[in-house]
């Protein structure tokens, strides 16, 4: 498991489709060591803190895995590490083999996984399709976010190394099924909503699902 690209941005405005936007899913990838705190990266902002960012999206990590599965999927686009706005582009990870709440050690950072990615409409505009989040989200690709337990240094080729497993045992995969509701399993969505290390938001949704189920 290790750490190949390290990738970086601050907001700007952006115009598409005769709007402008602002926002920092534009990414680049940093060849000194960077500093990794409590709510995001040296060099690193999001736009609209009312739906990204925050200590549980402090980083957002993508396997280096899926590259291929896009490039097949996109051919006229150039996919370079960050393009799908990542902090950390990394190899050897899966969302069907992470634990929400596995904790892994990397450089002098230690990171919790905490949740999967949603995409926004900003992916679209920064890779030229508007159909690309309903692709992004059907092709269960999503990478997810860590939450910082200590801040440190990183840098490409680090190796991240894991630290503990969480016992609950629910993937970053179950809960974007569960989500999307591809996985019909009840078991699994009452234990979902009480598994603390998942973001309340996450609890609060599964929660809801629970009562309509029960309705």
């Amino acid at each position: 498991m290790q750490l190949i690209s390290v990738n970086v941005g601050l907001p700007r405005e952006v115009n598409w489709k005769g709007k402008s936007f602002r926002t920092g899913i534009f990414k680049e990838p940093v060849n000194a060591r960077v500093m990794v705190r409590s709510l995001n990266l040296d060099g690193d902002e999001q736009a609209d803190l009312t739906v990204h960012g925050g200590v549980d999206k402090a980083v957002y990590v993508y396997p280096f895995e899926h590259y291929d599965y896009w490039r097949s999927e996109l051919p006229d686009t150039e996919l370079t590490p960050g393009i799908f706005g990542e902090n950390f582009t990394v190899t050897g990870f899966k969302e069907e083999e992470l634990n929400i709440g596995d904790r892994f050690q990397i450089g002098t950072v230690e990171l919790m996984v905490t949740q999967p990615r949603l995409p926004c409409y900003k992916l679209g505009i920064r890779l030229g399709r508007p159909d690309m989040v309903k692709r992004f989200l059907a092709s269960r690709r999503t990478g997810f976010y860590f939450r910082v337990l200590q801040e440190g240094e990183v840098g490409a080729g680090d190796t991240l190394e894991l630290v503990s497993r969480d016992e609950n045992n629910i993937t970053v995969a179950d809960i974007t099924q569960l989500y999307t509701r591809e996985k019909n399993d009840p078991a699994l969505l009452h234990r979902a909503t009480q598994l603390k290390v998942l973001p309340e938001s996450w609890r609060d949704y599964f929660q809801e699902q629970v009562r309509r189920q029960d309705m």
